[in-house]
Order: structure tokens, then sequence, then C-alpha cells
């Protein structure tokens, strides 16, 4: 790690322990040429994760995108974020767990939901809505009817 100051290499670790949200090592660090303090995190490298689209195209994973829809769907239903934040962080770890480097949209949607279902029966019927794309009443429902 090159000091930020003199730009020379050597420096020692001060103290180290993890970030507030536990995904990098923060450590504070001393230069050895200069003593000027600093710090650093250390996060591990990760592969992104590519969505196959109903029409086969690829994309990589967007946690924006998913959270709008989230948004949308809670909206009105007195729903921390921070819970929609936790869901999130539960599905990308799932399948950065697993290994998984390549998942369909369709299988986020049935993970979002099943997460969903637990949370918010309204939220989770009104992402279902738009996740499955009811044709008719009939269909909607249908849904309704097994959340009984």
């Amino acid at each position: 790690m090159h000091c930020p100051r003199c730009g020379r290499e050597e420096s020692k670790v001060i103290d180290s322990r993890p970030s507030e949200n536990h995904e990098a090592i923060r450590r504070r660090r001393e230069c050895i040429t200069c003593g000027m303090r600093f710090t650093t995190y250390e996060r591990r490298e990760e592969t992104p994760l590519i969505v196959i689209k109903k029409d086969g195209a690829r994309e990589t994973f967007d946690r924006q995108k998913v959270m709008r829809g989230l948004l949308r769907a809670t909206v009105k239903r007195n729903i921390p974020i921070s819970t929609l934040d936790s869901l999130l962080d539960s599905l990308e770890s799932e399948l950065r767990d697993n290994g998984i480097s390549e998942v369909t949209s369709q299988d986020i949607g049935n993970m979002v939901l099943k997460r969903l279902l637990v949370i918010d029966k309204v939220a989770y019927i009104r992402f279902a809505s738009v996740y499955r794309d009811f044709k008719d009443v009939d269909e909607f429902s249908e849904e309704l009817r097994s959340l009984s």
C-alpha cells in the first residue's frame, strides 16, 4: 500500500477491524518513512452476477433495479427500507454463497417473492402481479386464494 503523502510502500498496520457493514476490513496504517496515518479497506473481489432475461438477453445484476420494484410493491405499507435492504442482502448472499454467477430473472423474482411473503402479503401480491404478469382476474384471484 502506497503512502498518500510520500508514496512509499512500507507501512505498518496499527489497527484492524471489520467495517460497519462487515463487507470489508478496515485497516489503520502508519507510513514507516514519514509517519502519516491513513485508513485502507480490504474487500473480497467478487465476480459480477449475470441475469438472464426472459428474452435471453444478459445483463449484470442491478440491486437498485430490484429495490425500485420492492419500493413500488411496498408503497404505503410501512415497511422500513432497512428491511428491504436486508431482503436484498440475503438474496445476494444466497446467490454468491451457492457459487452462482448466472441466474435467470425468473429465479430472482421467485427468491424475492419467497422473502416478501414473510414480510408482507400485500407487498407480495403487488410484486407478484407485476412479476408474474397476470393475464386476467382469474389468475390474480388464484394467487390470492393460494395465500389463504
